[in-house]
């Protein structure tokens, strides 16, 4: 089993930043990529961005390129996703996601663990 816990998430005017965090502990694999996933009210969870197990490769959607950068730091098997220049559109509750191997995929069921989830609120 493989433990996800978020922290960062808030409210804050559009223009603003947050800062989201990510915890892995229990069963980790030796190497593991990680990424995050929002879900609007009514929507599917889409992913936003992911990043491979040594932090070489990265993904991001098209609508958070140039606003949003996904990092890690495997010493505390953390990953983090900084957001800046936060849109009203970018509200929704984002999750950390857990898969096993190098390989990013940006299909959620293709992610073996998930985090609670955090929301973010992004007023106009």
């Amino acid at each position: 089993q493989v433990q996800l816990v978020e922290s960062g998430g808030g409210f804050v005017q559009a223009g603003g930043s947050l800062r989201l965090s990510c915890a892995a502990s229990g069963r980790t694999a030796s190497g593991y990529a990680m990424g995050w996933f929002r879900q609007a009210p009514g929507k599917e969870r889409d992913i936003v961005a992911a990043i491979s197990r040594n932090g070489g490769s990265t993904y991001y959607v098209d609508s958070v390129k140039g606003r949003f950068t996904i990092s890690r730091d495997n010493a505390k098997n953390t990953v983090y996703l900084q957001m800046n220049s936060l849109r009203p559109e970018d509200t929704a509750v984002y999750y950390c996601a857990y898969r096993a191997g190098a390989v990013i995929m940006t299909e959620s069921a293709l992610w073996g663990y998930w985090g609670q989830g955090t929301q973010v609120t992004v007023s106009s």
